[in-house]
């Protein structure tokens, strides 16, 4: 099932050059997680965003001994999403089907390739 997930402006949480490319994903509860647009890769005539995730969760402490510093190393969450368009214009993110998942996966994956080759 696609999700709708709607663009906005989170000045709190991202720097100015970010503030273009952040995404907000409301889950079926509710419950916003903030992406940023990290690049747009073309599949046939569509296009995809690779959106990671903001973690909202930073202490902003400078003790890096607290619990909070504790999963920084942990893996970026990562998501696809197809960028389509509302009828005003605004682009409008949405989960991909299996197969759209499938083929963007396989195109990163080139592109990854030739960033090891460089």
């Amino acid at each position: 099932m696609e999700k709708d997930i709607q663009n906005k402006d989170i000045e709190a949480m991202a720097d100015e050059e970010m503030l273009d490319n952040v995404v907000v994903i409301t889950d079926e509860e509710g419950n916003e997680s903030y992406f940023v647009e990290e690049m747009v890769i073309p599949v046939g005539n569509k296009n995809f965003a690779i959106l990671v995730e903001i973690n909202e969760d930073e202490c902003g402490c400078e003790d890096e001994a607290c619990h909070c510093h504790e999963h920084e190393d942990e893996d970026e969450n990562v998501i696809i999403a197809r960028i389509d368009f509302d009828e005003n214009g605004e682009p409008v993110y949405l989960g991909p089907t299996d197969e759209e998942f499938e083929a963007v996966k396989a195109e990163y994956e080139k592109i990854a390739e030739s960033w090891d080759e460089e």
